[in-house]
């Protein structure tokens, strides 16, 4: 399983709790797409995660910014992931983005809206923030390959941190 988060905005730790929590401790790797905002808020999700491939976000203090890339790759899952906080134009934006770079999947940050798009050949996932939904429902999301009639099947959930299934997705 893969855990996806974003938006974090703390100053002391992680902020997981319920479902989100025990995904993060559980997951083989977590992809969290920017704005820990503190290197503790980093380091606690180093701490939790088994893995952590990160981006740091617009929020970010420098001290994390020096520690994580704007962008990044990742392959997890059979799926290939273009991971980033943001980009300017949009939907449009994120899909070429993540064309340029053969990926299956672009996870992003920065609205705090829990959401899924398909762009035809790439899928756009911003799992809102776990933490500071500024108004949206808090979410995450999760990744997992699943036997189905005979074949692969990469199933991804957007959650509330209670583990309320907010979407649904295929890859």
């Amino acid at each position: 399983m893969l855990a996806i988060f974003s938006d974090t905005h703390s100053g002391t730790g992680h902020e997981l709790e319920g479902e989100a929590l025990a995904a993060a401790r559980e997951a083989d790797a977590v992809v969290h797409a920017g704005d820990f905002t503190s290197v503790a808020a980093l380091d606690a999700f180093r701490d939790v995660a088994g893995r952590l491939y990160a981006v740091h976000g617009n929020a970010d203090a420098m001290a994390v910014r020096d520690r994580l890339p704007a962008e990044r790759v990742v392959e997890a899952e059979g799926v290939r992931l273009a991971v980033t906080h943001r980009r300017d134009g949009g939907e449009t934006a994120l899909a070429l983005f993540g064309r340029a770079r053969e990926a299956d999947l672009v996870v992003s940050g920065h609205t705090h809206r829990p959401t899924v798009v398909d762009a035809g050949d790439v899928v756009l996932c911003n799992p809102g923030s776990h933490a500071r939904p500024r108004g949206n429902r808090p979410g995450f999301a999760v990744l997992e390959r699943e036997s189905e009639d005979g074949s692969d099947v990469v199933r991804g959930r957007v959650l509330e941190p209670d583990g309320t299934v907010v979407e649904s997705f295929d890859l």
